[in-house]
């Protein structure tokens, strides 16, 4: 069975992105969390070495971007043109940073993808992830992305249960997704397009798109 307001052009706007060839041939986004690594490793050396720079250790650097020299990053790892890489950010490799994103103060990031404007300016963590375009984290707000008992993941839509065979996935953001701070988002979490976390929320499984979570099981449509 497949579930249509799952898929990927439900969801994302793959033209924000420098990774839209990495969601070829896959239905839902969580597919493209495994092949996020080779993938930055075979797009980073086409780059332009006229707008990109190469600093060693699989790093693809945009010459307009700004990086805080207190920033730690680890490849393989692309940073868009313009995005803003702030004080003491933490990029642990696997991971691609579009444009005019924002990876703020002790923000972690690994194995993920950010659309391009997304925003995850304060105390984040952000793990085996995709953030579709202009998403947000709101400060401290987390993906945690292994369950407790180190299980396969699954995603819940209403009393469906969708296997996903993996250990580790965090979440996915659809386009204009925006979480409240101090918010946890459980393994396997899935926020449709447009949608509105309340802050300090625990969620878990499908959050339709155009709606706002205000607790477990009092979800609303946004007008």
């Amino acid at each position: 069975m497949e579930f249509k307001d799952l898929k990927i052009a439900e969801l994302l706007n793959l033209k924000e992105t420098l990774a839209a060839g990495i969601f070829d041939n896959v239905t839902y986004a969580w597919e493209v969390i495994p092949k996020i690594s080779d993938y930055v490793n075979e797009l980073g050396p086409s780059l332009s070495g006229d707008e990109y720079e190469f600093v060693g250790e699989d790093v693809w650097i945009s010459k307009t971007a700004n990086v805080d020299a207190s920033a730690s990053i680890t490849g393989p790892a692309i940073i868009g043109h313009y995005a803003e890489i702030r004080h003491c950010a933490y990029i642990r490799g696997n991971v691609l940073i579009g444009e005019y994103a924002v990876v703020g103060n002790l923000t972690e990031i690994k194995n993920s993808i950010l659309f391009n404007n997304v925003q995850a300016p304060h105390y984040n963590y952000i793990g085996d992830s995709v953030l579709g375009y202009k998403s947000h984290m709101g400060a401290g707000a987390i993906t945690s992305n292994v369950k407790s008992d180190k299980s396969m993941i699954s995603v819940m839509v209403n009393s469906e249960r969708i296997d996903t065979n993996l250990k580790k996935f965090g979440a996915i953001l659809g386009d204009g997704v925006d979480i409240g701070s101090n918010s946890v988002l459980n393994p396997g979490t899935v926020v449709g397009r447009n949608s509105n976390i309340y802050p300090l929320s625990m969620v878990r499984g499908f959050i339709p798109r155009n709606s706002i979570y205000k607790k477990h099981g009092e979800v609303v449509e946004k007008y």
